[in-house]
């Protein structure tokens, strides 16, 4: 498994702990903003290996656990309309809202579709034209332009039965909001994936006005630990910038093609986050030359009364504010059979992590 394995090597490991244990002579704080780098830090066992000095905090990196609860309990009540199939990507459906979730209603009668691209929701919208299909677009600048690009193919196809309901989300005002709201980080371990299409100029402003590194690392172990280093030498030095780690798949200028997309496509709008309330600017919302395929625009629906999980403290640990293992009801009463909080329910949330991995 050449290419795998050179990035699990021991050997790498060992000379990249050296390496931060050397630098590490101060205490610092490294928040990861990505799902997939919470999984594979747990996985690996990454925190049992650093020094006291670097502490690694898990931030709001996975999309369906910073996407609002009241965002659930519209696409609950769109699932409920008559002629109306809601589709979207697995990890949504067992996400709590007020009082119920997407697989309750699909199990009490509701066209409810796990779909794996909106390519699906497209082909099926064609295949049966008397129903409206809501695909729920959820993520950050990763899975945005497969969304943009479905919208165009509706518009260029006529399709009138194709709606998108938008609560996708844009990475660095949040990382912003984060240390602007007071919470040290003084570095962040960037997300490789939407790197891959932002680019790396995204994150210019957290060395050059906050004084915090950006690294942007890979998910094997030598890829973080690497990271982990850049980011030991950066502050260590007082030298902090923006640097690419995972340099086989991240270009500094980014997927240029699919950010002309998204600007076609998509607007920004000020938008409300879980455990971070609205920040200006941070979400995307379908531009006015799409708006006919905007579902919160197109369809009216009744939403029920917000009602807010009591104990949960997702909020707090999308933050970085408080770890899994401090909330009242981690394993006891919350647990990937019965999640309370969505950071319980999607295999990139925090909680699913340390319940995983421990």
């Amino acid at each position: 498994m050449k290419y795998v394995d050179e990035f699990r090597d021991k050997q790498i490991v060992d000379t990249l702990l050296a390496q931060i244990r050397k630098y590490s002579q101060k205490n610092i704080r490294l928040m990861e903003v990505c799902g997939g780098h919470t999984m594979s830090i747990h996985r690996f066992g990454i925190p049992s290996l650093l020094p006291e000095t670097v502490t690694l905090l898990s931030g709001p990196g996975c999309p369906v656990c910073v996407t609002d609860q009241s965002y659930i309990d519209r696409a609950v009540a769109y699932s409920k309309l008559q002629d109306v199939v809601v589709a979207t990507f697995g990890d949504l459906v067992r996400v709590p809202g007020s009082t119920s979730t997407l697989a309750k209603e699909k199990a009490r009668g509701a066209d409810v579709r796990m779909v794996y691209s909106p390519n699906d929701v497209l082909r099926m919208a064609k295949q049966e034209p008397h129903k409206r299909f809501i695909f729920l677009g959820i993520g950050f600048e990763t899975t945005s332009p497969a969304i943009a690009a479905s919208v165009k193919r509706a518009k260029a196809e006529n399709l009138t039965n194709y709606f998108v309901y938008s609560a996708h989300k844009l990475m660095p005002p949040a990382m912003t909001a984060l240390i602007t709201e007071g919470i040290k980080i003084d570095g962040y371990i960037c997300p490789g994936h939407v790197s891959v299409i932002t680019g790396s100029s995204i994150y210019n402003d957290f060395p050059e006005k906050y004084g915090v590194s950006a690294v942007i690392s890979g998910f094997e172990p030598v890829d973080l630990l690497q990271s982990i280093l850049m980011s030991v030498v950066q502050l260590a030095e007082n030298m902090p910038k923006v640097e690419i780690q995972y340099t086989r798949v991240v270009q500094p200028q980014g997927n240029l093609e699919a950010q002309a997309v998204l600007k076609e496509v998509f607007t920004p709008r000020d938008d409300l986050w879980r455990g971070l309330g609205i920040l200006p600017a941070s979400g995307l919302a379908l531009s006015t030359k799409y708006e006919n395929y905007d579902a919160q625009k197109m369809i009216e629906v009744q939403v029920e009364p917000l009602k807010v999980q009591k104990g949960c403290i997702c909020g707090e640990i999308l933050k970085g504010l408080r770890t899994p293992i401090e909330c009242t009801l981690f394993k006891k009463v919350c647990n990937p059979s019965n999640p309370v909080g969505a950071c319980m329910v999607s295999n990139e949330g925090a909680c699913a992590a340390f319940y995983k991995y421990g």
